[in-house]
């Protein structure tokens, strides 16, 4: 029950910038501000190396990692940040409110949020919020555990991920996707037809690792469209990076218990400091779950004998950033109190980021836009490079306006290939560019 990622539809290059905008609106960048009152706090000491995947936490603990800031370079794009640093991109994007997707400013500080609350569940084999679209998996050891988390991309509106217990019954390097009839059927609406069968290589959505779920029909996978990890982009499996899904295979033995709930109101407690984190859900509000999270808070103020700051509580539940906030902390509780965040080194190089082949007058290219805006072109031509498998496409200056040309392709048919797949994707009318 799987599908690849598809970008809302347009039908002409005249409308190529309305595309850009509804991706955009999409993936999480909203107009709120304020999304980098922190960053002016932030010590300027730089961290070389942070981790983003594995975590030790204690028992009574329920909040892991440090929220980081890193100030982005030319040609930079949330999905290339979100990417090496092990993030899902409505991540990074719900926790930089404004910040451009595709074409970010260079100089632009923006926070990394590798702090999670845990899910209110047992700490045993792989837990999955559907919410916060992460994965955490634990390695109980006495007092303390080791928490292995991945972002995920999860599925959609009509095609959500079940929630509930499961446990892994058969794990396969380089499995084979049986398409399911329904997605056939989908693609089939826009003149994509699917074989019965997609065996193992880069055309193949599930990646090079898959876990089959005890629930019929449903994975634990890779991918072979990275940027579609922190969306709701599946018709209902767990869609990891490729690396990460590599590294969850290897330490997920068969019967592994799984369980999928769906929180998006998070409490948590650390070096006592409650912490409060909430996502935004595409449903409405579910008042059960709200309900459960509003009695905690009760408890919580009771018990600790301190009135809550129930405006800060209102301004977390309002802008939904995904990250955990502070809103109390328990004088009597000996703890460290807050950490602070810290300034993260840019990589010389992010890992995963498309690399882009010279352009060349002797071989193949597509011609996929004329644009009079450079920024409308670059986010044009960032959207293409991030499609999967890959189309390689740059910004090329023409007379008195910008070109988006998609290349080079090694012979024709390639190059037809990609037409055909801007068209199913994207609904661009691209024009092939024969060589010189």
């Amino acid at each position: 029950m799987c599908r690849i990622i598809e970008l809302l539809p347009l039908s002409s290059t005249l409308r190529l910038i309305a595309l850009i905008f509804v991706v955009i609106s999409l993936n999480g960048c909203a107009a709120l501000k304020g999304a980098h009152e922190e960053s002016q706090l932030v010590p300027r000491h730089l961290e070389e190396y942070v981790e983003r995947n594995i975590y030790s936490v204690a028992k009574d603990d329920y909040v892991i990692g440090r929220l980081r800031f890193i100030t982005l370079e030319k040609g930079d794009t949330l999905p290339d940040i979100a990417r090496h640093f092990g993030l899902g991109l409505n991540g990074v994007s719900a926790a930089n409110q404004g910040v451009d997707i595709w074409a970010p400013k260079a100089g632009e500080r923006i926070m990394l949020p590798l702090s999670f609350v845990l899910p209110d569940a047992p700490r045993k084999g792989i837990v999955i919020n559907l919410a916060a679209m992460r994965l955490f998996q634990f390695k109980a050891d006495g007092e303390s555990s080791a928490v292995l988390t991945f972002p995920v991309g999860v599925g959609t509106e009509e095609r959500p991920s079940p929630t509930g217990q499961m446990h892994v019954v058969r794990k396969v390097n380089r499995p084979t996707w049986h398409v399911p009839a329904s997605i056939a059927r989908d693609h089939l609406k826009k003149g994509d037809i699917l074989p019965a069968a997609v065996l193992p290589g880069p055309q193949n959505p599930l990646g090079e690792y898959a876990l089959y779920l005890s629930k019929p029909s449903y994975l634990i996978h890779g991918t072979n469209k990275p940027a579609s990890i922190g969306l709701r982009a599946t018709n209902g499996c767990i869609r990891l990076y490729p690396e990460s899904v590599k590294r969850l295979y290897e330490n997920t033995p068969v019967k592994t218990p799984v369980n999928i709930v769906n929180q998006p109101y998070l409490l948590g407690q650390s070096n006592g400091v409650v912490y409060m984190e909430v996502h935004e859900s595409t449903e409405d509000m579910d008042s059960a779950e709200f309900d459960r999270v509003y009695a905690k808070l009760r408890i919580l103020e009771r018990e600790s004998g301190q009135a809550l700051d129930w405006s800060k509580v209102k301004k977390v539940l309002a802008e939904a950033r995904g990250i955990p906030v502070p809103i109390l902390e328990i004088r009597q509780g000996g703890g460290k109190g807050v950490a602070e965040p810290t300034e993260v080194k840019h990589p010389s190089e992010l890992y995963g980021r498309p690399k882009i082949a010279e352009l060349k007058t002797d071989a193949w290219s597509v011609l996929a836009a004329d644009l009079r805006d450079e920024t409308d072109a670059v986010r044009l031509a960032a959207i293409i490079n991030h499609q999967g498998p890959r189309i390689p496409a740059r910004v090329v200056i023409k007379n008195a306006g910008y070109q988006v040309v998609a290349g080079p392709f090694n012979d024709v048919r390639e190059a037809r290939d990609a037409i055909k797949r801007l068209k199913i994707d994207l609904e661009i009318d691209g024009r092939l560019i024969e060589p010189i």
